[in-house]
């Protein structure tokens, strides 16, 4: 008996339709995993945000008050930054609330740890200022003191998620904190404002552009497979 081209077509499209759903399987698996996880181009372009219009602020502040910003200026950087922190506290609780055991842990105590952190931050600033720090002083730690509270929450952030970008970020925002506190006041407002939030947004930008590249390229490649009956989770 001749063996008909179209006998084959049943297998094919069972074949066809099991790799359709492997594919839907894992896409809502990758959906809900990153739903699980703070959203670093969300956190990076929030603090972008706030640095670039609150230093910018104080930089302007300081060069039309022989370089000491006016109350008004620290009350509007410090709205930027509260705000900031709030957000990313809520965010991360959030985004960790669905997870259970270790990793719903890990979430919860690194949104904590934002909140314990900017709680004593006022309260070394204001030692130094009893302690008779000059304003200048006082002005370059707590910049220096503010990148070095969000730099190293975003490094052990990256090493509770495993998330490499967020390790970028953090490295970033530590040196820019180092720089900052070289060239002095009130310099080091505008450095904060243009490689600090400028360079969260630049970086923003580029993230999400990678990302959506890297979206199409694994769509093309599950479809691919899936259209020669292949496994799409094969690697």
């Amino acid at each position: 008996m001749s063996h008909h081209p179209h006998d084959d077509q049943p297998g094919d499209a069972a074949g066809l339709a099991a790799a359709d759903s492997l594919r839907i399987v894992r896409e809502q698996q990758d959906r809900a995993r990153s739903g699980l996880e703070p959203d670093g181009r969300l956190l990076c372009l929030l603090w972008g945000v706030a640095w670039l219009v609150g230093y910018l602020v104080l930089w302007a502040g300081a060069r039309s008050s022989e370089g000491i910003p006016s109350g008004g200026a620290f009350i509007v950087f410090g709205g930027l930054l509260a705000a900031a922190v709030v957000v990313t506290i809520v965010h991360s609780v959030r985004r960790t609330a669905g997870t259970r055991g270790a990793s719903r842990r890990a979430g919860n105590l690194w949104g904590g740890a934002w909140c314990i952190a900017f709680v004593a931050y006022p309260f070394i600033i204001g030692g130094l200022g009893r302690a008779g720090a000059s304003d200048e002083v006082i002005g370059l730690a707590s910049n220096a003191l503010a990148c070095m509270i969000v730099g190293i929450m975003y490094l052990t952030g990256a090493a509770c998620f495993g998330d490499v970008s967020l390790y970028v970020l953090g490295t970033w925002i530590v040196l820019t904190g180092g720089i900052a506190t070289v060239v002095g006041m009130p310099t080091t407002y505008l450095v904060m404002a243009l490689l600090g939030g400028g360079g969260f947004l630049v970086i923003t930008g580029v993230w999400q552009v990678v990302a959506l590249r890297r979206g199409r390229q694994q769509r093309a490649l599950r479809g691919a497979r899936a259209a020669v009956g292949q496994d799409p989770r094969d690697d």
